[in-house]
């Protein structure tokens, strides 16, 4: 069973390192994040903001995700990392579904998400689509769309 919450500020630190952990299992990530190690990090005010959310099981807290509010009223998949020992078991797919049906509640039709080669599979299989090139500080990545009717609970 996965169960989805807000996040807590006294588990930033925790949510931060399980980011660093996720991100350097990616072997396309490993050396431009050993390079700038700065740039694993979820803000405070984030979590302040009411804008991360925790997947927990009975194994404790798993993954998170934090979405942003958009000018244009949509929101952004500002992150989304699952400690990689529990990768492919459903809980990103509940974030993702977590985070549609909050955008639904605050009026959003669509969640953006800028995302790097090796997320392409992920984000398609979950109801995102290409939408145009985008570019990071580590290179070329993808900008993807979902329309927030396009989710399925898991």
């Amino acid at each position: 069973m996965i169960a989805i919450r807000l996040a807590r500020l006294d588990e930033r630190e925790e949510l931060v390192e399980l980011q660093r952990r996720a991100s350097l299992a990616n072997p396309g990530d490993r050396a431009a994040l050993e390079a700038h190690p700065e740039a694993v990090d979820t803000p405070a005010e984030q979590f302040l903001a009411g804008q991360v959310i925790v997947a927990e099981t009975e194994e404790g807290v798993c993954g998170f995700a934090a979405y942003l509010p958009r000018g244009d009223g949509d929101l952004e998949l500002d992150a989304l990392f699952v400690e990689p020992d529990r990768w492919r078991r459903g809980l990103a797919r509940a974030l993702v579904a977590y985070g549609s049906e909050l955008a639904r509640r605050s009026g959003a039709r669509t969640i953006h998400v800028i995302g790097n080669p090796h997320a392409r599979e992920f984000y398609l299989s979950v109801g995102f689509e290409s939408w145009r090139e985008a570019s990071t500080q580590f290179g070329p990545a993808t900008e993807y769309v979902l329309a927030v009717r396009d989710v399925a609970s898991p």
